[in-house]
């Protein structure tokens, strides 16, 4: 029973609950339960199905080990290394478990948080302890990934502010106004407007981009900043950054089109790499992105709704 619960195996828990349900109430020699395991190992669906079960639910969650540790203590323990790789980037990886922790805080008795164990600690002075490495490298992480996109998001600012001031066509020389702005040809001034319009857009993205990535690289990086905060932040940084690569490149196809007498076919051939620039773009960063959001809107780690504190 406790190796499937070590493995996740929860058919089997399952199966012998009809068979022979006192084997739920097995421990090792440390005095550690299925229901110990589940925590220690992050086994959220047999957290889930041992917690459903009413009628030794109560029983389970006063156990506390030989050491003193009851099951929010575990909580506070670091997970395996098998767990922790599931999530890129120790940022992720901290954000889970302070996930797991508050999900295992809400299903114990209020009186779990103030008890000590063997070395006279809380379980959250537990879990500030073990995990301060990995809070340590999760603050290392992001300041190292808000400063390469910070890189990114300057350098798209610079280009954009210099091309609102050397407009394609140039400008008369008698009003300032762009020349293509007053050309009705051709759909001159359709297209300047597009060009306008894209270039205001990637500059005011790109400059949140970077000041949003700025307030990280001087973020405090508490503990709680890891579980919403943090991640919140890099979301936003990311989209204005996305959002300006393609309003960059929207800009760049319409003052080409603009500068460039040429045929259709020509301009289908740039619109279309300028495409494929964006698909890659999306291809490398979409798995971060997608993960952050995902690890933070509905995270893997919360019980499900019939989990509720009972007490």
């Amino acid at each position: 029973m406790l190796e499937a619960t070590k493995h996740g195996i929860v058919e089997f828990i399952e199966k012998m609950k009809v068979v022979r349900p006192c084997l739920l109430l097995a421990i090792d020699s440390d005095s550690r339960g299925i229901f110990s395991y589940a925590i220690l190992y992050r086994r959220v669906k047999i957290f889930n199905f041992i917690y459903g079960l009413e009628e030794t639910r109560e029983h389970i969650t006063s156990l506390k080990d030989k050491f003193n540790n009851n099951l929010l203590h575990l909580a506070g323990m670091p997970a395996p290394p098998s767990e922790l790789v599931r999530r890129s980037g120790a940022a992720l990886q901290m954000q889970r478990e302070l996930q797991w922790f508050q999900a295992v805080e809400r299903v114990v008795h209020p009186k779990c948080k103030e008890e000590l164990n063997i070395d006279c600690q809380k379980p959250r002075e537990l879990f500030t302890i073990t995990h301060e490495n990995l809070m340590r490298e999760g603050e290392k992480w992001a300041q190292e990934t808000a400063r390469s996109f910070t890189v990114v998001g300057t350098l798209i600012a610079t280009i954009m502010f210099a091309a609102a001031f050397t407009v394609p066509g140039g400008n008369n020389q008698f009003t300032g106004i762009p020349i293509f702005l007053t050309q009705k040809q051709s759909n001159q001034s359709s297209k300047f407007w597009v060009f306008a319009v894209a270039d205001a857009i990637s500059l005011l993205t790109s400059s949140t981009s970077v000041l949003v990535f700025l307030v990280i690289l001087t973020s405090r990086f508490a503990e709680e900043d890891f579980l919403v905060l943090l991640p919140i932040k890099l979301i936003v940084g990311l989209s204005t950054l996305f959002i300006s690569v393609v309003s960059m490149l929207i800009a760049f196809c319409a003052a080409l089109q603009l500068m460039l007498d040429v045929k259709a076919t020509f301009i289908i051939w740039v619109y279309t790499l300028a495409g494929l620039t964006i698909l890659s773009f999306v291809a490398f960063q979409s798995p971060l992105f997608l993960e952050i959001c995902r690890s933070t809107i509905k995270s893997e780690f919360l019980p499900n709704r019939r989990i509720q504190n009972w007490y």
